[in-house]
């Protein structure tokens, strides 16, 4: 707990980390709380199409009368969730693929880092518009599209750290003690070699989000759910008449975006000790 509270005064030093902290947390309580506050279907059609933000709906409706309020609201619980999970997936295979890379070394380091070097060769967000359009459009789709074109990142860092640290005297230590190899990397070196990879980690959410806006802003989203790219991509027909339609989700986005490279930047200062002592 010591550590924790440690870590904790660490990143509070970090005044503009904490309020990207706060207003991410009021997103995340949106998301989860919102819809159920704001009962409202965002499919419905409940007024004029294209009416601005009134007394009846706060934000407006889109060009199909729909309340704008209600879509941003369940299209912030799409658009974190496919965010988080796309991250954690990208996080565990790119964690998983350095960590072999950087310990073992030899062929298998350099087949793995010529994968890897593949997939940073191809524009990320073009392959996932490969994926998404040979496959058909859904949640899981998308997120495992984001996945892969955020991988390669991670095990390049991931690979760095373990190559950092498996000849360490407290590696060669536990060599000497007859450890085994998956012993010695989850034990031991992972949590020296976590931290950078949290990091980056919490930086890929907030790259999925903006990927995933993206892919939904050029019609490759779930027609089935609304998400915050979708709503951007049914508003931007009438972008001059109806600005509102666009702009909300957007500077939604922008705003969440913010936060959690705000965040980002939060952890790595309070987990980076070459940032502590500065």
């Amino acid at each position: 707990m010591s550590g924790i509270a440690a870590l904790w005064r660490r990143y509070c030093r970090n005044r503009a980390a904490v309020g990207g902290l706060l207003v991410l947390a009021v997103v995340v309580a949106a998301a989860v709380a919102g819809p159920a506050l704001y009962d409202v279907d965002p499919f419905d059609m409940l007024g004029r199409p294209s009416t601005p933000p009134s007394d009846r709906f706060p934000l407006g409706t889109d060009v199909s009368g729909r309340d704008i309020l209600a879509g941003l609201l369940h299209g912030a619980r799409v658009s974190l969730l496919i965010g988080i999970a796309a991250s954690l997936v990208a996080t565990l295979v790119g964690l998983a693929v350095g960590a072999c890379a950087g310990y073992f070394g030899g062929w298998l380091d350099a087949v793995l880092m010529r994968a890897t070097d593949f997939f940073l060769t191809i524009p990320s967000f073009v392959l996932a518009v490969l994926i998404v359009a040979i496959f058909q459009p859904t949640v899981p789709t998308i997120t495992l599209a984001i996945a892969i074109v955020s991988w390669p990142s991670v095990a390049r860092l991931a690979r760095a750290e373990f190559v950092a640290q498996q000849h360490r005297e407290y590696v060669e230590a536990c060599r000497a003690m007859g450890m085994g190899s998956a012993e010695i990397m989850i034990r031991q070196i992972l949590p020296n070699a976590l931290p950078p990879v949290v990091v980056i980690g919490s930086l890929t959410v907030a790259t999925a989000i903006l990927t995933e806006a993206g892919l939904s802003f050029l019609g490759l989203g779930d027609p089935n759910i609304i998400s915050w790219g979708y709503m951007i991509g049914v508003g931007r027909t009438v972008l001059r008449t109806a600005w509102w339609m666009s702009a909300i989700p957007g500077v939604t986005i922008m705003v969440t975006v913010l936060a959690i490279n705000l965040v980002g930047e939060g952890l790595n200062e309070a987990l980076n000790p070459r940032m502590r002592r500065r």
